[in-house]
Protein backbone atom coordinates (compact mmCIF):
# COMPACT_ATOMS: atom_id res chain seq x y z
CA UNK A 1 0.00 0.00 0.00
CA UNK A 2 1.58 3.05 -1.80
CA UNK A 3 -0.94 5.54 -2.96
CA UNK A 4 -3.93 6.88 -1.51
CA UNK A 5 -5.97 5.14 -3.67
CA UNK A 6 -4.22 1.84 -2.36
CA UNK A 7 -5.69 3.02 1.02
CA UNK A 8 -9.21 4.49 -0.10
CA UNK A 9 -9.30 0.58 -1.93
CA UNK A 10 -8.38 -0.95 2.22
CA UNK A 11 -11.19 1.66 3.61
CA UNK A 12 -13.31 0.11 0.79
CA UNK A 13 -12.78 -3.01 2.17
CA UNK A 14 -13.34 -2.14 5.90
CA UNK A 15 -16.53 -0.88 4.73
CA UNK A 16 -17.85 -4.66 3.64
CA UNK A 17 -16.60 -6.09 6.46
CA UNK A 18 -19.91 -5.59 9.36
CA UNK A 19 -22.21 -7.42 6.27
CA UNK A 20 -19.65 -10.03 5.98
CA UNK A 21 -19.68 -10.68 9.54
CA UNK A 22 -23.22 -11.15 9.43
CA UNK A 23 -23.44 -13.61 7.03
CA UNK A 24 -21.22 -15.49 8.94
CA UNK A 25 -23.36 -15.11 11.80
CA UNK A 26 -26.42 -16.15 10.34
CA UNK A 27 -24.70 -19.04 8.69
CA UNK A 28 -23.15 -20.20 11.76
CA UNK A 29 -26.39 -20.23 13.54
CA UNK A 30 -28.75 -21.94 10.72
CA UNK A 31 -25.88 -24.74 10.86
CA UNK A 32 -26.25 -25.05 14.78
CA UNK A 33 -29.94 -25.41 14.68
CA UNK A 34 -29.17 -28.32 12.30
CA UNK A 35 -26.31 -30.26 14.58
CA UNK A 36 -23.49 -28.57 12.70
CA UNK A 37 -21.12 -27.24 15.44
CA UNK A 38 -17.83 -26.74 16.76
CA UNK A 39 -16.51 -29.38 19.71
CA UNK A 40 -17.18 -27.21 23.08
CA UNK A 41 -13.35 -26.70 23.94
CA UNK A 42 -13.15 -24.76 21.26
CA UNK A 43 -16.13 -23.10 20.88
CA UNK A 44 -16.31 -21.90 24.16
CA UNK A 45 -13.53 -20.03 23.07
CA UNK A 46 -14.85 -18.17 20.47
CA UNK A 47 -16.62 -15.11 21.83
CA UNK A 48 -13.79 -13.42 23.84
CA UNK A 49 -11.08 -14.49 20.34
CA UNK A 50 -13.49 -12.32 18.09
CA UNK A 51 -13.82 -9.64 20.31
CA UNK A 52 -10.00 -9.42 20.76
CA UNK A 53 -9.78 -8.65 17.51
CA UNK A 54 -11.63 -5.10 18.18
CA UNK A 55 -9.60 -4.01 21.27
CA UNK A 56 -10.65 -0.57 22.74
CA UNK A 57 -7.74 1.03 21.65
CA UNK A 58 -8.42 1.05 17.93
CA UNK A 59 -4.94 1.34 16.52
CA UNK A 60 -3.99 -2.23 18.29
CA UNK A 61 -6.45 -3.73 15.94
CA UNK A 62 -5.08 -5.43 13.50
CA UNK A 63 -7.62 -3.22 10.90
CA UNK A 64 -5.69 -0.66 11.89
CA UNK A 65 -2.15 -2.02 11.27
CA UNK A 66 -1.99 -0.54 7.41
CA UNK A 67 -2.53 2.80 9.43
CA UNK A 68 -0.25 2.21 11.93
CA UNK A 69 2.66 2.50 9.70
CA UNK A 70 4.63 5.58 8.48
CA UNK A 71 3.13 7.79 6.02
CA UNK A 72 3.74 6.61 2.62
CA UNK A 73 5.89 9.96 0.74
CA UNK A 74 3.14 10.31 -2.03
CA UNK A 75 0.25 11.11 0.30
CA UNK A 76 0.19 14.85 2.00
CA UNK A 77 0.31 14.93 5.97
CA UNK A 78 -3.19 16.43 5.58
CA UNK A 79 -4.45 13.73 3.32
CA UNK A 80 -2.89 10.97 5.85
CA UNK A 81 -4.54 11.99 8.75
CA UNK A 82 -7.57 12.00 7.15
CA UNK A 83 -7.37 8.80 6.23
CA UNK A 84 -6.34 7.53 9.98
CA UNK A 85 -9.37 9.08 11.01
CA UNK A 86 -11.75 7.32 8.76
CA UNK A 87 -9.99 3.72 9.22
CA UNK A 88 -10.24 4.70 12.95
CA UNK A 89 -13.99 5.94 12.74
CA UNK A 90 -14.78 2.43 10.96
CA UNK A 91 -12.89 -0.03 12.87
CA UNK A 92 -14.54 2.01 16.41
CA UNK A 93 -17.88 1.84 14.71
CA UNK A 94 -19.73 -0.72 12.44
CA UNK A 95 -16.45 -3.51 12.61
CA UNK A 96 -16.32 -3.57 16.30
CA UNK A 97 -20.02 -3.36 17.06
CA UNK A 98 -20.34 -6.61 13.72
CA UNK A 99 -17.78 -8.03 16.14
CA UNK A 100 -19.38 -7.28 19.43
CA UNK A 101 -23.01 -8.62 17.63
CA UNK A 102 -21.15 -11.61 16.68
CA UNK A 103 -19.49 -12.59 20.07
CA UNK A 104 -23.31 -12.23 21.89
CA UNK A 105 -24.52 -14.58 19.31
CA UNK A 106 -21.59 -16.32 19.51
CA UNK A 107 -21.89 -16.71 23.73
CA UNK A 108 -25.96 -17.29 23.63
CA UNK A 109 -26.79 -19.10 20.41
CA UNK A 110 -23.70 -21.25 19.21
CA UNK A 111 -21.84 -21.88 22.52
CA UNK A 112 -25.01 -23.52 24.17
CA UNK A 113 -25.30 -25.90 21.09
CA UNK A 114 -21.53 -26.78 20.86
CA UNK A 115 -20.60 -30.19 20.34
CA UNK A 116 -20.54 -32.05 23.60
CA UNK A 117 -18.13 -34.82 22.17
CA UNK A 118 -15.10 -34.15 19.98
CA UNK A 119 -15.29 -36.11 17.38
CA UNK A 120 -16.54 -34.64 14.12
CA UNK A 121 -17.89 -37.99 13.04
CA UNK A 122 -20.76 -37.94 15.36
CA UNK A 123 -22.66 -35.29 13.39
CA UNK A 124 -24.61 -35.81 10.72
CA UNK A 125 -22.97 -37.57 8.12
CA UNK A 126 -19.98 -37.22 9.94
CA UNK A 127 -18.22 -40.84 9.48
CA UNK A 128 -18.63 -39.52 5.25
CA UNK A 129 -17.63 -36.08 5.82
CA UNK A 130 -14.42 -37.16 8.09
CA UNK A 131 -13.34 -39.38 5.26
CA UNK A 132 -14.03 -36.41 2.44
CA UNK A 133 -11.39 -34.59 4.67
CA UNK A 134 -8.76 -37.21 4.83
CA UNK A 135 -8.92 -37.86 0.80
CA UNK A 136 -9.05 -34.04 0.66
CA UNK A 137 -6.01 -33.11 2.54
CA UNK A 138 -3.69 -35.84 1.61
CA UNK A 139 -4.59 -36.48 -1.84
CA UNK A 140 -4.33 -40.12 -1.36
CA UNK A 141 -6.73 -42.90 -1.34
CA UNK A 142 -5.58 -43.99 2.24
CA UNK A 143 -8.09 -44.67 4.89
CA UNK A 144 -8.16 -43.17 8.39
CA UNK A 145 -7.91 -46.88 9.94
CA UNK A 146 -4.31 -46.99 7.49
CA UNK A 147 -3.67 -43.83 8.66
CA UNK A 148 -3.55 -44.46 12.21
CA UNK A 149 -1.79 -47.44 11.54
CA UNK A 150 0.95 -45.79 9.86
CA UNK A 151 1.30 -43.18 12.74
CA UNK A 152 1.29 -46.19 15.33
CA UNK A 153 4.29 -47.08 13.04
CA UNK A 154 6.15 -44.18 12.75
CA UNK A 155 5.46 -43.07 16.48
CA UNK A 156 7.59 -46.62 17.47
CA UNK A 157 10.28 -45.86 15.04
CA UNK A 158 10.79 -41.98 15.94
CA UNK A 159 10.34 -43.02 19.85
CA UNK A 160 13.77 -45.82 19.23
CA UNK A 161 15.49 -42.82 17.43
CA UNK A 162 14.63 -40.63 20.47
CA UNK A 163 16.00 -43.29 22.89
CA UNK A 164 19.02 -43.54 21.35
CA UNK A 165 19.73 -40.06 21.51
CA UNK A 166 18.71 -39.71 25.36
CA UNK A 167 21.27 -42.40 26.07
CA UNK A 168 24.13 -40.98 23.96
CA UNK A 169 23.59 -37.20 25.61
CA UNK A 170 24.36 -39.18 28.96
CA UNK A 171 20.90 -39.11 30.03
CA UNK A 172 19.21 -42.22 31.84
CA UNK A 173 16.26 -42.57 29.78
CA UNK A 174 14.28 -40.29 26.97
CA UNK A 175 11.99 -39.12 29.38
CA UNK A 176 14.67 -37.75 31.62
CA UNK A 177 16.09 -35.93 28.33
CA UNK A 178 12.71 -34.42 27.96
CA UNK A 179 11.80 -33.26 31.25
CA UNK A 180 14.94 -31.41 31.19
CA UNK A 181 14.41 -30.11 28.22
CA UNK A 182 10.80 -28.98 29.20
CA UNK A 183 11.91 -27.44 32.61
CA UNK A 184 15.62 -26.68 32.56
CA UNK A 185 15.48 -22.19 32.39
CA UNK A 186 18.55 -22.39 30.18
CA UNK A 187 16.59 -23.39 27.15
CA UNK A 188 14.59 -20.41 27.22
CA UNK A 189 14.66 -16.48 27.44
CA UNK A 190 13.37 -13.98 29.08
CA UNK A 191 12.39 -11.56 26.74
CA UNK A 192 9.96 -11.52 23.81
CA UNK A 193 13.48 -9.59 21.65
CA UNK A 194 15.69 -12.30 22.70
CA UNK A 195 13.68 -14.61 21.04
CA UNK A 196 13.49 -12.75 18.34
CA UNK A 197 17.31 -12.20 18.30
CA UNK A 198 18.05 -16.30 18.07
CA UNK A 199 15.73 -16.95 15.59
CA UNK A 200 17.16 -14.36 13.18
CA UNK A 201 20.57 -15.84 13.73
CA UNK A 202 19.56 -19.05 13.17
CA UNK A 203 17.20 -18.00 10.20
CA UNK A 204 20.44 -16.46 8.56
CA UNK A 205 22.85 -19.18 9.28
CA UNK A 206 20.57 -21.26 7.13
CA UNK A 207 20.32 -18.71 4.49
CA UNK A 208 23.71 -19.14 3.64
CA UNK A 209 23.57 -23.05 3.04
CA UNK A 210 20.62 -22.40 0.96
CA UNK A 211 22.62 -22.79 -2.51
CA UNK A 212 24.20 -26.07 -1.72
CA UNK A 213 20.57 -27.43 -1.49
CA UNK A 214 19.19 -25.65 -4.38
CA UNK A 215 19.65 -24.16 -8.03
CA UNK A 216 16.65 -21.82 -7.89
CA UNK A 217 16.16 -19.40 -5.24
CA UNK A 218 13.01 -16.74 -4.82
CA UNK A 219 13.81 -13.38 -5.36
CA UNK A 220 11.28 -12.37 -3.03
CA UNK A 221 12.75 -11.79 0.48
CA UNK A 222 11.27 -13.09 3.59
CA UNK A 223 11.24 -11.52 7.03
CA UNK A 224 11.03 -12.00 10.85
CA UNK A 225 8.14 -10.57 12.78
CA UNK A 226 6.45 -11.44 15.87
CA UNK A 227 2.75 -12.43 15.79
CA UNK A 228 0.20 -9.90 16.29
CA UNK A 229 -0.73 -9.50 20.17
CA UNK A 230 -4.50 -10.10 19.02
CA UNK A 231 -4.08 -13.82 18.01
CA UNK A 232 -0.44 -14.58 19.34
CA UNK A 233 -1.77 -16.10 23.03
CA UNK A 234 -4.11 -19.02 20.98
CA UNK A 235 -1.74 -19.43 18.02
CA UNK A 236 0.43 -21.84 17.14
CA UNK A 237 4.10 -21.36 17.91
CA UNK A 238 5.48 -19.75 14.64
CA UNK A 239 4.07 -19.92 11.02
CA UNK A 240 4.32 -18.50 7.65
CA UNK A 241 2.74 -15.44 5.80
CA UNK A 242 3.31 -15.48 2.46
CA UNK A 243 4.56 -12.31 0.70
CA UNK A 244 3.57 -10.58 -2.67
CA UNK A 245 6.32 -9.88 -5.53
CA UNK A 246 3.53 -7.88 -7.38
CA UNK A 247 2.85 -5.93 -4.26
CA UNK A 248 6.12 -5.40 -3.20
CA UNK A 249 5.53 -7.43 0.05
CA UNK A 250 8.30 -10.04 1.65
CA UNK A 251 7.25 -13.37 2.87
CA UNK A 252 7.46 -13.25 6.78
CA UNK A 253 8.18 -16.16 9.78
CA UNK A 254 5.83 -14.77 12.18
CA UNK A 255 6.96 -16.22 16.09
CA UNK A 256 4.84 -16.24 18.82
CA UNK A 257 6.85 -14.24 21.54
CA UNK A 258 4.14 -14.67 24.35
CA UNK A 259 4.21 -18.04 26.95
CA UNK A 260 7.91 -17.45 26.87
CA UNK A 261 7.94 -20.53 29.02
CA UNK A 262 6.72 -22.63 26.38
CA UNK A 263 8.93 -21.42 23.67
CA UNK A 264 12.32 -23.13 24.08
CA UNK A 265 15.58 -22.90 22.67
CA UNK A 266 16.24 -26.33 21.08
CA UNK A 267 13.12 -25.90 18.97
CA UNK A 268 14.11 -22.61 16.99
CA UNK A 269 16.47 -24.98 14.21
CA UNK A 270 13.33 -27.11 13.31
CA UNK A 271 10.52 -24.45 13.37
CA UNK A 272 12.61 -22.35 11.24
CA UNK A 273 13.58 -24.85 8.22
CA UNK A 274 9.66 -25.70 8.37
CA UNK A 275 8.32 -21.79 8.27
CA UNK A 276 11.06 -19.87 6.63
CA UNK A 277 13.88 -21.41 4.23
CA UNK A 278 13.85 -24.51 2.92
CA UNK A 279 10.52 -24.95 4.16
CA UNK A 280 7.63 -22.82 3.46
CA UNK A 281 9.19 -19.72 1.87
CA UNK A 282 11.05 -21.31 -0.14
CA UNK A 283 8.11 -23.42 -1.65
CA UNK A 284 5.80 -20.65 -1.83
CA UNK A 285 7.94 -17.51 -2.87
CA UNK A 286 9.26 -20.13 -6.11
CA UNK A 287 5.72 -21.14 -6.73
CA UNK A 288 4.95 -17.08 -7.37
CA UNK A 289 7.46 -16.83 -9.42
CA UNK A 290 6.62 -20.01 -11.83
CA UNK A 291 5.03 -19.34 -15.61
CA UNK A 292 1.84 -20.84 -15.14
CA UNK A 293 -2.00 -19.44 -14.35
CA UNK A 294 -2.42 -17.12 -11.81
CA UNK A 295 -4.68 -18.85 -10.43
CA UNK A 296 -2.37 -22.18 -9.90
CA UNK A 297 0.45 -19.61 -8.44
CA UNK A 298 -1.82 -17.85 -5.92
CA UNK A 299 -4.45 -20.51 -4.99
CA UNK A 300 -3.51 -23.68 -5.01
CA UNK A 301 -2.82 -25.24 -1.98
CA UNK A 302 -2.61 -29.54 -1.45
CA UNK A 303 -1.97 -29.78 1.93
CA UNK A 304 -0.32 -32.83 2.20
CA UNK A 305 2.43 -31.26 -0.75
CA UNK A 306 3.02 -27.93 1.59
CA UNK A 307 3.07 -28.96 4.21
CA UNK A 308 4.75 -32.35 3.66
CA UNK A 309 7.54 -30.14 1.58
CA UNK A 310 7.54 -28.33 5.05
CA UNK A 311 8.16 -31.14 7.20
CA UNK A 312 10.71 -32.89 4.41
CA UNK A 313 12.44 -29.32 5.11
CA UNK A 314 13.31 -30.58 9.05
CA UNK A 315 15.21 -33.33 7.37
CA UNK A 316 17.21 -30.94 5.30
CA UNK A 317 18.14 -29.03 8.51
CA UNK A 318 20.23 -32.42 9.38
CA UNK A 319 21.94 -32.25 6.27
CA UNK A 320 22.63 -28.23 7.11
CA UNK A 321 24.49 -29.75 10.21
CA UNK A 322 21.67 -27.49 12.18
CA UNK A 323 20.87 -30.03 14.86
CA UNK A 324 24.29 -29.85 16.28
CA UNK A 325 23.44 -30.75 20.21
CA UNK A 326 21.79 -33.40 21.58
CA UNK A 327 19.16 -30.96 22.05
CA UNK A 328 18.80 -29.71 19.19
CA UNK A 329 18.75 -33.17 17.54
CA UNK A 330 16.06 -34.51 20.07
CA UNK A 331 14.00 -31.19 19.11
CA UNK A 332 14.09 -32.04 15.25
CA UNK A 333 12.90 -36.02 16.70
CA UNK A 334 9.80 -34.16 18.86
CA UNK A 335 8.41 -32.21 16.07
CA UNK A 336 9.12 -35.86 13.56
CA UNK A 337 7.25 -37.27 16.60
CA UNK A 338 4.62 -34.55 16.64
CA UNK A 339 3.63 -34.98 12.87
CA UNK A 340 3.91 -39.06 13.48
CA UNK A 341 1.22 -38.51 16.56
CA UNK A 342 -1.35 -36.66 14.86
CA UNK A 343 -1.65 -39.11 12.55
CA UNK A 344 -2.53 -41.61 15.42
CA UNK A 345 -4.33 -38.64 17.41
CA UNK A 346 -6.57 -36.85 14.59
CA UNK A 347 -7.72 -40.26 13.21
CA UNK A 348 -8.40 -41.32 17.16
CA UNK A 349 -10.52 -38.57 17.64
CA UNK A 350 -12.37 -38.61 14.59
CA UNK A 351 -12.84 -41.83 13.41
CA UNK A 352 -12.16 -44.08 16.64
CA UNK A 353 -13.94 -41.71 19.58
CA UNK A 354 -11.07 -40.68 21.60
CA UNK A 355 -11.53 -37.38 23.67
CA UNK A 356 -9.28 -34.93 24.19
CA UNK A 357 -7.65 -35.68 27.68
CA UNK A 358 -6.46 -39.38 25.49
CA UNK A 359 -5.32 -37.04 22.83
CA UNK A 360 -3.09 -35.35 25.00
CA UNK A 361 -1.62 -37.72 27.03
CA UNK A 362 -0.54 -39.59 23.87
CA UNK A 363 0.54 -36.67 22.69
CA UNK A 364 2.61 -35.95 25.87
CA UNK A 365 3.82 -39.49 26.88
CA UNK A 366 5.03 -39.47 23.06
CA UNK A 367 6.41 -36.16 22.26
CA UNK A 368 8.95 -33.19 23.44
CA UNK A 369 6.79 -30.36 23.65
CA UNK A 370 5.15 -28.12 26.08
CA UNK A 371 1.87 -28.38 27.88
CA UNK A 372 0.83 -25.13 25.87
CA UNK A 373 2.11 -26.78 22.60
CA UNK A 374 0.01 -29.67 23.15
CA UNK A 375 -2.92 -28.62 24.39
CA UNK A 376 -3.30 -25.63 21.09
CA UNK A 377 -2.63 -28.07 18.77
CA UNK A 378 -4.92 -31.11 19.95
CA UNK A 379 -7.92 -28.16 20.27
CA UNK A 380 -6.80 -27.54 16.23
CA UNK A 381 -7.08 -31.28 15.38
CA UNK A 382 -10.65 -31.43 16.81
CA UNK A 383 -11.61 -27.95 15.31
CA UNK A 384 -9.89 -28.87 11.94
CA UNK A 385 -10.44 -32.62 11.15
CA UNK A 386 -8.20 -34.42 9.16
CA UNK A 387 -5.45 -31.59 7.81
CA UNK A 388 -3.44 -32.28 10.43
CA UNK A 389 -2.67 -36.19 8.36
CA UNK A 390 -1.51 -34.59 5.23
CA UNK A 391 2.26 -32.91 6.74
CA UNK A 392 3.35 -36.51 7.46
CA UNK A 393 2.01 -38.12 4.63
CA UNK A 394 3.48 -35.73 2.48
CA UNK A 395 7.17 -36.00 4.23
CA UNK A 396 6.97 -39.89 3.43
CA UNK A 397 5.74 -39.46 -0.08
CA UNK A 398 8.84 -37.00 -0.81
CA UNK A 399 11.31 -39.15 0.64
CA UNK A 400 10.24 -42.21 -0.92
CA UNK A 401 10.55 -39.84 -4.05
CA UNK A 402 14.10 -38.89 -3.32
CA UNK A 403 14.89 -42.56 -2.39
CA UNK A 404 13.82 -43.44 -5.62
CA UNK A 405 15.35 -41.08 -7.43
CA UNK A 406 18.49 -41.42 -5.72
CA UNK A 407 18.53 -45.06 -6.28
CA UNK A 408 17.69 -45.12 -10.18
CA UNK A 409 19.88 -42.02 -11.13
CA UNK A 410 23.42 -43.16 -8.67
CA UNK A 411 26.45 -40.83 -9.02
CA UNK A 412 23.61 -38.90 -11.53
CA UNK A 413 21.59 -37.79 -8.57
CA UNK A 414 22.33 -33.89 -7.78
CA UNK A 415 20.06 -32.50 -4.47
CA UNK A 416 19.84 -29.07 -6.28
CA UNK A 417 18.09 -30.59 -9.28
CA UNK A 418 15.97 -33.02 -7.32
CA UNK A 419 14.49 -30.40 -4.98
CA UNK A 420 14.08 -28.40 -8.28
CA UNK A 421 11.63 -30.73 -9.69
CA UNK A 422 9.61 -31.04 -6.73
CA UNK A 423 9.20 -27.02 -6.64
CA UNK A 424 8.76 -26.58 -10.20
CA UNK A 425 5.32 -27.14 -10.63
CA UNK A 426 3.92 -25.41 -7.29
CA UNK A 427 1.82 -27.49 -4.95
CA UNK A 428 0.36 -30.53 -6.74
CA UNK A 429 -1.65 -33.90 -5.41
CA UNK A 430 0.38 -37.07 -4.78
CA UNK A 431 -0.23 -39.10 -7.68
CA UNK A 432 1.05 -35.91 -9.66
CA UNK A 433 4.14 -35.42 -7.85
CA UNK A 434 5.18 -39.12 -8.88
CA UNK A 435 4.66 -39.06 -12.30
CA UNK A 436 6.20 -35.59 -12.15
CA UNK A 437 9.24 -37.00 -10.52
CA UNK A 438 9.27 -40.29 -13.00
CA UNK A 439 9.69 -37.84 -15.58
CA UNK A 440 12.43 -35.92 -14.43
CA UNK A 441 13.63 -39.15 -13.35
CA UNK A 442 13.89 -40.19 -16.81
CA UNK A 443 14.99 -36.78 -18.42
CA UNK A 444 17.82 -37.05 -15.93
CA UNK A 445 18.63 -40.28 -17.28
CA UNK A 446 19.02 -38.98 -20.55
CA UNK A 447 20.89 -35.94 -19.78
CA UNK A 448 24.70 -36.16 -20.20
Amino acid sequence: MRTKADYENYLARLALVPARMKAYSDMSVKAASEGYTQACEWMKTLPGSTLALVPADVTQSPFYSPFAAARPQAIPASEWNGLQARASEAIAGPIATSYHAFSTVAARQLVPKCRKVDSVSTQPQGKDYYKALVRYHTTTDLTPDQIHEIGLQEVARIRAEMEAVAKKAGFASREAMIADMRTNPKWYVKTPGELMEKTAIVTKTIDGKMPAYFGRLPRLPYGIKPMTAATAPTDTTARYQPGSPEGGIAGNYLVNTTKLDQRPLWEIPVLSVHEAVPGHHQQIAIQQELDMPQWRKSTTFFTAFVEGWGLYSERLGTDMGLYDTPQKEMGRLSYQMWRATRLVVDTGIHWKGWDKARAVAFMKDNSALTDANIDAEVNRYISVPGQALAYMIGKRKIEELRSRAEKELGDKFDIRRFHDAVLGQGAVPMDALDAQTNTWIAAEKARK
